[in-house]
């Protein structure tokens, strides 16, 4: 019994396993944090500014389309893993051809991990953004004067941000009504999702980083076992010569 449970846990790649559970963490809270902070956006702008973005839908649904996506690529280089661990990869890479297709889907998924963590990088750059600027209205929004209405939300400074359409004194937000949809029902909740979102996005660069790191190991892995294998096999054929020699000889 012992010895079995020995095997199965050498058999584990705890590495690759662990970066699993990271990408699947990171993704679940990045999809459910920018799908709740979006839906709240979009609420904030159609009762504050009376805009309606239906991009912003589209947006949703790339979300759950991302979160289903890394989840199968997380899974599938977790498998990949497990071929190339322990006493599993001595069965499984065994024939040349073998080999060679684990070496070719090591490389493969380690080109993909390369380029998803430049992708995920340049999201974290436009949270961080996002992130800022919804800070910068925080701290608009916790103004005394703001909170006891004697002053309004002045954004005209960020006109660029707001589409033509928009007027100047649609962006001075004066109502009480309004002042409330936009800092405590808006961007105050909308802030929490989005630090959520960018600390999760860290956590799926780290996760890419690990996935990275364990491909280029499991790749030498089996490379050095193709060799081991050649040297075994010259080994077994010199120990068969050998023993024909000795026959021959007596």
């Amino acid at each position: 019994m012992g010895g079995c449970c020995k095997s199965c846990i050498t058999r584990i790649p705890y590495a690759t396993l662990i970066a699993t559970v990271m990408c699947l963490i990171g993704v679940a809270v990045f999809c459910g944090t920018m799908f709740r902070g979006t839906s709240l956006a979009i609420v904030m702008l159609d009762q504050v500014f009376h805009l309606r973005l239906p991009w912003i839908e589209a947006v949703q649904i790339i979300f759950v389309v991302i979160g289903a996506s890394m989840a199968a690529l997380g899974l599938m280089i977790l498998f990949v893993g497990f071929l190339a661990t322990g006493a599993t990869r001595h069965k499984v890479y065994r024939a040349w051809g073998s080999r060679v297709g684990g070496r070719i889907s090591c490389a493969v998924f380690m080109a993909i991990s390369y380029v998803l963590n430049i992708a995920w990088i340049l999201i974290l750059c436009f949270l961080s953004i996002v992130t800022f600027v919804f800070t910068v209205f925080w701290n608009m929004c916790a103004n005394p004067n703001v909170q006891t209405h004697r002053d309004c939300i002045d954004l005209t400074q960020f006109y660029f941000m707001f589409p033509d359409g928009v007027k100047q004194e649609d962006m001075r937000i004066c109502e009480p009504a309004k002042v409330k949809a936009f800092c405590k029902d808006g961007v105050e909740k909308c802030e929490i999702m989005f630090i959520l979102a960018t600390v999760s996005c860290l956590l799926i660069i780290l996760s890419f980083v690990h996935y990275l790191m364990c491909l280029a190991a499991n790749y030498a892995h089996i490379r050095d076992h193709e060799k081991f294998q050649e040297l075994q096999e010259i080994q077994n054929l010199t120990e068969m010569e050998y023993s024909a020699a000795s026959k021959d000889r007596f």
